[in-house]
Parts: structure tokens; C-alpha cells; sequence
């Protein structure tokens, strides 16, 4: 299966590639939302996950930060759901 990645440039010059987890678009908010990591962990041991908006009809559209509580809650309420999906599909491998 191929990786979808990105690359994108730091403060520093540092190129950081960063895999796509997924993309969605919120009806709530009418916009389009990209999910990706680098794959770097916070200080509790986490991958770090990060989110922003783009437009998918503009190859050459910038990410955007993530303007509201209620955006975030949007994305928060589908990483939660995904990690549910994941811990249940790897409860189900482990009892067989």
C-alpha cells in the first residue's frame, strides 16, 4: 500500500515529511479538513497528530490553521471514534 505524504518546510529549513492519515469534509463547518502526523511523539509517549484546513480543488492550496473550539471538537470527535474503531478491531485479533 502506498504512503500518502507530504513535505513541508520548518523555521529552520528543515524539510519534515508527514504522512496523511486521513481528509474529511464537515458538513458542520462546510470545510475540508486534512489529518496527518510526522510521526514524532510528545512527552507522554503519543504520536503527535496535527489537523488544518485546505481547499481539494486547488492543487497548490496552503494548510490553514484551525480557526474555532468548534472545528476542533469536530476533529477530536473523529480521532476518538477512529481510536475506538482500533482498539476494538485490536481486541477482536488478540482473543483469536
Amino acid at each position: 500500500m502506498k504512503k500518502n505524504t507530504f513535505s513541508m518546510i520548518d523555521e529552520n529549513g528543515n524539510e519534515i515529511v508527514y504522512d496523511v492519515l486521513f481528509t474529511f469534509e464537515s458538513e458542520e463547518t462546510n470545510k475540508n479538513y486534512i489529518v496527518y502526523t510526522d510521526n514524532s511523539k510528545d512527552e507522554v509517549g503519543n504520536v503527535q497528530v496535527f489537523a488544518s484546513t485546505y481547499n481539494p480543488d486547488d492543487p497548490k492550496s496552503k494548510l490553514e490553521a484551525i480557526e474555532t473550539e468548534k472545528e476542533w471538537k469536530v476533529i477530536e470527535t473523529i480521532l476518538d471514534t477512529l481510536q475506538e474503531e482500533v482498539r476494538k478491531s485490536v481486541s477482536k485479533d488478540n482473543e483469536q
